[in-house]
């Protein structure tokens, strides 16, 4: 954690209102709940967070920089962009399976915030989908993937990982991050259609 005392004081707030936020829902979470389960006074919370609101919001933008700073550290290395696709959906699925109070804020955000104009995950999304619609027309330009519009491949998967996270929570016995990722990558990398001769087939 970072050194900086202010900045510190104010990830473990984050921290605290997230794991409280998902556990008992926004509307039932006193700023005060907060508060007391660090030890400190609900004044602190608020010279940090001048409202709930804000502090609920910070909660959630602060949860998906960490998902892109997770992203960005498994991919630097990496300059072959079928890697990075495949390594990139392993660490989406990774992060949420550990961090399944995330979901629970996305879905409260949906909820209590609904004159947002935009949810947090897609201001997230819009932000840094150019990078993977570069990597995809670079897989196009090599052979490596068919020729189509580089943003329904990349709808495809965003939306097929971001789907993911939501039926795992639903269903309460979500899979290990890279076991999910294995699986959406199969179908999508290698189809499900074969030829006669047992090959991958087309769909006409």
């Amino acid at each position: 954690m970072d050194n900086d005392p202010v900045l510190r004081r104010k990830q473990e707030i984050l921290g605290a209102a997230t794991r409280l936020f998902a556990k008992y829902g926004y509307r039932q979470t006193d700023v005060q709940y907060i508060a007391d389960s660090l030890g400190i006074g609900k004044g602190t919370v608020y010279r940090y967070f001048p409202s709930k609101e804000e502090l609920f919001l910070a909660a959630v933008d602060q949860g998906m920089n960490d998902l892109k700073i997770r992203i960005e550290s498994v991919i630097e290395n990496s300059g072959d962009p079928l890697v990075q696709v495949r390594t990139a959906t392993r660490a989406y699925l990774d992060f949420f399976y550990h961090n399944p109070e995330i979901i629970e804020l996305f879905i409260q955000e949906r909820s209590e915030f609904k004159d947002r104009q935009k949810p947090t995950y897609f201001v997230y999304r819009e932000a840094n989908i150019q990078r993977w619609r570069e990597l995809f027309a670079e897989l196009m330009d090599r052979g490596v993937v068919r020729r189509m519009p580089v943003d329904r491949i990349v709808d495809v998967m965003s939306f097929a990982v971001y789907g993911t996270i939501f039926s795992a929570q639903f269903a309460g016995n979500a899979k290990p991050g890279e076991e999910q990722a294995e699986e959406i990558l199969d179908v999508v990398f290698n189809g499900i259609l074969m030829d006669s001769s047992g090959k991958a087939g087309i769909l006409d």
